[in-house]
């Protein structure tokens, strides 16, 4: 769709938004119900401020929601058709040009501790002609007419000082006005895109739709068909996921804090689930097989320059792709210290490679779920393609010292590719009367993961993966706050544990050399996270306050987010809430500045043959330290208030 339709089409549910939000008492849109027929949906403003940015959020969004039953047949016993339209407008795109929009961004200054110490994009120590009198062939240096030093921020900015490691200037504009950086068909949304973020080559607006039947087969036992574009909720828990992955996610409407109905993003698939009832030993007893067919999908992690980015890995993309294509002044680089000017094809993202639609590359699942003495539980297998990328080095690049085009082990070279996986796992809830609670648990084990390595030629490797979450779910009363209505207190406690992570001293770290880390993989080996609801209830349920914490154990960092649902009428609803993130950010790890990737030029005094390559553990808090603060420590200047307001209709 061409971007002037594009911006046509929704610029209707656009006035629709601001004006059932903003208009103080618009017409209501009534719900239609006939015996066969529901509409209803919702109008919603939500704004965001976010400490030292000002607004980060303006989405305005119209969703209707149609349900259509049709009479029982001789073969149906129901049969349904269910439809979710869902168009957003996000005008922080136009309403803070200065951070998101048109005009984000600036000209850069990168350290150069052992040069003169600040230098601007395009004038590293190290550049065109530095090296023409030792080495004429070397490639240094790039046309800074292409690649101006305008429209940019520095990678990791603001969340470390001086001294960041591998830092770049990232393209801050949307595609369509800044093309640097932007990966074909995975990260390279124009500004109608972002701002209009269901209105794309994959008609988002079309949020759901599908056909939900039952065929009855027997006394008791029928075959359930759910066929269209559709969420598949395995998991039995919120907020991070363990076997709620059928789906991608798009992060990038509000990191990791969105509840996921409204951030999954919805797969063309086929759903049979066989339901048994009661048979055998089990009160209840059903199979399901789900397989998606749509083309593959990632999740969106959010582009450079738009609010939010988990891990602030959409900033390392963009940035690394315009180093790839354009060249790049890169900080510190040089003998650890120096501002080095890369020229095109030497270092960064040559591509990402989207698996294309095949049968093969379609993806399924099986579930067998049922409950047992008053336990409910399920067996899963899934085969699926990662939907978050993975860093493969070992392409063809250019050496910057000898003009010679090669692979380089251990070089910052990379494409984006998105590895096949296989999850077993499982899941139970049961209810402990003694003490009034409900438990949640979900367990899972995966193969074919990948992760950063610092200590493998390609900077990657595989690992097995067990993930679990424990839930406790009570209602409490706490009479000196409320005597009449009890409290849900939710708990959860999220593990992580890589089977085969790799860790290992450097010289650099063996000498204990300030900055220099171990190397391997950045992620930790074993970690948690844990989280937890406390939500009350007033005037007859129509106010609500409650708090959600969530803490990550290794990463020292935690999430706070404060709320109170006003529920003013059957219409209206008004949500105040904060989200406040304290304790440490970024952290250092090995960055492979240090790795010897063209040898010998680029050896140091600790490596012992000047033509080995490998880290020797110089390390800083870009690219790879992002992975040990988590999402909740590199969102630690993402303090935000929030206020969203809902007209249902």
């Amino acid at each position: 769709m061409h971007d002037h339709n594009r911006a046509g089409l929704i610029g209707a549910l656009t006035a629709l938004a601001i004006t059932a939000v903003s208009a103080g008492a618009p017409t209501p849109v009534r719900a239609q119900s006939t015996e066969d027929l529901d509409v209803g949906g919702f109008v919603e403003n939500a704004t965001y401020l976010r400490r030292g940015i000002g607004l980060s959020k303006f989405r305005n969004t119209v969703q209707v929601e149609i349900t259509k039953d049709f009479r029982p047949t001789h073969f149906f016993s129901t049969f349904s058709l269910n439809a979710v339209l869902r168009g957003t407008y996000d005008g922080v795109y136009d309403l803070n040009r200065r951070d998101y929009g048109a005009r984000a961004g600036g000209p850069i200054l990168l350290d150069s501790p052992g040069g003169s110490g600040f230098v601007p994009h395009g004038a590293g120590d190290i550049t065109t002609g530095t090296l023409d009198g030792i080495l004429p062939n070397n490639k240094f240096g790039f046309d800074v007419g292409a690649n101006p030093n305008q429209g940019l921020y520095i990678l990791g900015a603001p969340l470390h000082t001086p001294g960041g490691g591998v830092a770049f200037g990232v393209p801050a504009r949307p595609c369509n006005i800044d093309p640097r950086g932007c990966i074909k068909g995975y990260l390279d949304f124009s500004k109608n895109e972002l701002r209009f973020p269901e209105f794309n080559d994959r008609a988002d607006f079309l949020r759901e739709i599908y056909i939900d039947a039952a065929v009855p087969v027997g006394a008791g036992r029928e075959l359930a068909i759910r066929l269209g574009r559709q969420q598949v909720v395995w998991g039995r828990t919120d907020l991070f996921r363990v076997l709620d992955v059928i789906n991608p996610v798009d992060y990038s409407r509000n990191n990791i804090y969105d509840e996921l109905e409204d951030i999954r993003i919805p797969m063309w698939m086929l759903v049979t689930e066989y339901r048994m009832g009661a048979t055998g030993p089990f009160d209840d007893f059903n199979v399901q097989v789900v397989w998606n067919f749509d083309k593959f999908r990632p999740s969106n992690l959010g582009q450079g320059g738009t609010p939010n980015r988990i891990l602030d890995a959409g900033s390392f993309f963009r940035g690394m792709k315009n180093c790839w294509d354009n060249g790049c002044t890169v900080a510190n680089f040089a003998n650890g210290t120096i501002a080095t000017d890369f020229g095109p094809h030497q270092i960064g993202i040559r591509q990402a490679n989207l698996p294309a639609w095949k049968l093969k590359n379609t993806q399924i699942g099986v579930k067998l779920e049922g409950v047992y003495k008053g336990v409910g539980f399920s067996l899963n297998y899934l085969n699926y393609i990662s939907q978050l990328p993975s860093l493969r080095g070992g392409i063809p690049a250019v050496n910057a010292f000898t003009g010679e085009t090669g692979v380089w082990p251990y070089l910052i070279a990379f494409d984006i590719d998105f590895p096949r996986i296989r999850l077993y796992g499982g899941s139970a809830d049961f209810y402990v009367d003694s003490i009034k609670s409900v438990f949640r648990i979900e367990a899972t084990y995966t193969t074919g993961e990948e992760f950063a390595n610092t200590l493998q030629p390609r900077l990657f490797s595989k690992s097995d993966v067990v993930r679990y979450v424990i839930g406790w779910d009570r209602d409490t009363f706490i009479p000196f706050l409320n005597p009449y209505k009890a409290f849900l207190i939710s708990a959860q406690l999220f593990g992580q544990h890589l089977l085969n992570h790799q860790l290992a001293d450097t010289p650099g770290s063996l000498a204990g050399i300030p900055s220099f880390t171990k190397a391997g993989i950045p992620d930790w080996k074993a970690n948690w996270i844990a989280t937890l609801l406390i939500k009350g209830w007033w005037k007859q349920n129509t106010i609500s306050p409650q708090i959600i914490t969530a803490y990550d154990f290794r990463a020292k960092a935690a999430a706070i987010a404060p709320s109170v649902d006003w529920l003013i009428s059957d219409h209206w609803r008004l949500v105040f809430g904060a989200n406040v993130k304290v304790g440490k950010g970024a952290r250092r790890f090995d960055d492979c500045r240090s790795c010897n990737p063209w040898p010998p030029f680029t050896a140091t005094p600790l490596h012992t043959n000047p033509f080995q390559p490998g880290s020797v553990g110089l390390g800083g808090f870009e690219p790879l330290g992002r992975f040990r603060a988590g999402p909740i420590g590199m969102a630690q200047k993402e303090d935000e208030l929030q206020l969203t307001l809902r007209y249902r209709f």
